[in-house]
């Protein structure tokens, strides 16, 4: 344990001023929720005034959330913290000085997970701006995931060469990896535990204490840095994992003309001491910042750390084989569109595909790494024309994105569902049918929302994400 660093903590007093690095998914319910607890004085969220993202600085001092996704109690939380002036957004990183703590919650992706190179532009970014206003007893916490020995290495390397100061004698440094959903993002951070890693004893101690008062029903689970590092990209991997499981289970159930969520319900019933046997659902694919690169952090921390990892030599890891199954589910809903498109007598090629929903999870305006993406490519180089639907996103770079649900289905040879929006749970046959002016329109479900039997008896073609027992129906004629 560091007692110069101790000590300086110690004349520094308790944690009062913070600062959030990083105005998105992560960084700003964490802010408000930071702000809104009476132990901490002023928040401050720092952001980029980029042509992307600028805008957020004068909305969030407005009290108006970024985020258009369905997040319970977050802009009345804002507005509250805003109106109370304990909450605040700017581009100007000299104002880290005056901050007890700061957190950085800036995105880390591979642009090619083939080479295991992470693309740390942005993280790096943020750390140097930070650590050219650090001051002595600052706590810096990293809650992006990371490479498991980011902390220690590049982040420590980062903040020092700009401070001039030394980390665990002159400033504390800790990983503190978010565990958020989109769409229960303040629920999420109050009630799951928080994993809380320093690089030394001192700053682990003052982690936890920056973090304690936002929890209500979570505890604090201290560990290393590393070790946390660890933690977050494993449980990512392992729920990754988890979906391909369910995914190959899917593909397996199509072949052999069984419904894969009355499989589901079987294997979860299993239920007694020491069991476990709950199935995550399948899906149309996986996407969002953290389960499509996490996995590689994982892999590559065994290799940055310097290990030897024992492993049967010549044999793909089970974490690379769960991300390729994951990454196909898109081009098998390709296959269950053109194998519907070829049961009404039609070819990919000139036909209409209305696609509903890009935001890659449900209720949520969240499109990053969407698996929609994929697959309208695939579609369009077939020779379909497709439009795309989603009520929460309102742009995205090269798409045209429509919230006219109508006029998106008007004419389509093919719906196809990628997102369960609340929206299309109420998608009603008659109407659909309708619109398509087809008499055999085809509808492709990715994620099990609507109900096979009722579009099957309005004539519709159906084939959906592990419905074997329905794929291969016969098509009703009508009278």
């Amino acid at each position: 344990m560091s007692e110069r660093l101790q000590s300086i903590i110690d004349a520094r007093g308790p944690i009062r001023n913070i600062g959030v690095v990083g105005m998105g998914y992560v960084g700003i319910p964490a802010a408000v929720l930071f702000a809104d607890a009476p132990e901490f004085e002023s928040v401050i969220g720092f952001q980029r005034d980029s042509p992307s993202s600028g805008y957020k600085i004068g909305m969030l001092n407005r009290g108006e959330s970024p985020l258009k996704g369905e997040e319970p109690g977050l802009e009345d939380l804002l507005g509250k913290v805003v109106g109370a002036g304990k909450f605040w957004c700017t581009s100007d990183f000299s104002e880290v000085a005056a901050c007890d703590a700061v957190t950085l919650a800036i995105q880390t992706p591979f642009l090619d997970p083939k080479d295991l190179i992470p693309d740390f532009s942005a993280l790096t970014e943020g750390l140097r701006a930070v650590g050219r206003h650090l001051s002595e007893g600052t706590l810096v916490v990293l809650e992006s995931t990371v490479t498991p020995g980011t902390t220690t290495g590049m982040a420590r390397e980062i903040l020092e060469g700009e401070s001039g100061l030394v980390a665990g004698e002159d400033f504390a440094l800790a990983h503190a990896p978010e565990r958020v959903m989109v769409g229960r993002l303040l629920r999420n951070i109050r009630e799951h535990d928080r994993i809380v890693g320093g690089i030394d004893d001192v700053s682990t101690a003052r982690a936890v204490e920056l973090y304690r008062p936002v929890l209500t029903t979570g505890t604090i689970i201290p560990m290393t840095a590393t070790a946390a590092e660890v933690t977050k990209t494993a449980e990512n991997a392992f729920r990754d994992l988890q979906i391909a499981a369910a995914n190959q289970l899917a593909l397996h159930c199509e072949a052999m003309g069984v419904n894969v969520y009355d499989v589901r319900a079987g294997i979860d019933s299993l239920k007694g001491e020491g069991i476990t046997r709950a199935v995550l659902w399948p899906g149309a694919g996986v996407g969002g910042h953290c389960l499509t690169k996490d996995s590689w952090h994982l892999e590559r921390g065994a290799q940055v750390l310097g290990g030897d990892l024992w492993y049967p030599h010549g044999e793909e890891s089970i974490f690379g084989v769960a991300r390729k199954i994951n990454e196909f589910m898109p081009r098998h809903m390709v296959h269950l569109t053109v194998e519907g498109l070829g049961r009404a007598g039609k070819s990919p090629e000139g036909a209409t595909v209305a696609l509903l929903g890009w935001a890659f999870i449900q209720n949520s305006d969240d499109i990053r790494n969407t698996p929609a993406e994929p697959y309208l490519a695939a579609m369009e180089e077939a020779g379909a024309t497709v439009r795309v639907h989603d009520p929460f996103v309102d742009n995205y770079p090269g798409i045209e994105v429509s919230h006219d649900l109508e006029g998106t289905l008007a004419g389509a040879d093919a719906v196809v569902i990628f997102t369960g929006h609340h929206h299309y749970l109420a998608l009603d046959p008659a109407r659909v049918q309708d619109l398509s002016g087809r008499e055999h329109p085809v509808i492709v479900d990715g994620r099990n929302v609507v109900d096979p039997d009722a579009f099957i008896r309005a004539g519709f073609i159906y084939k959906g994400i592990g419905r074997g027992d329905k794929n291969s129906h016969p098509v009703r004629r009508q009278p």
